[in-house]
């Protein structure tokens, strides 16, 4: 997981692309949008993020910045 990449992708990307990209990782399928990472499993941890990031954006009017730190936080939680 590397913050920099889901900051690019929830910054830059819509909702429609993200949940386009998502599903073809799903179905293996050629992603319509480049997403970096080093493999699918990284890639659609990534896209994961980014959906979280915009979502609790939306429903916080909150920042990006404030977004993924509660996805960090979020993450951590699920490790401990």
């Amino acid at each position: 997981m590397k913050i920099g990449v889901i900051k690019k992708i929830a910054e830059h990307l819509s909702m429609d692309e993200l949940r386009a990209a998502e599903e073809a990782l799903y179905n293996e399928l050629p992603m319509p949008t480049e997403i970096e990472g080093d493999d699918e499993g990284e890639q659609l941890t990534h896209i994961l993020a980014a959906i979280f990031v915009q979502e609790y954006v939306a429903e916080n009017k909150s920042d990006i910045k404030t977004a993924l730190r509660e996805y960090a936080v979020k993450v951590r939680k699920s490790i401990s």
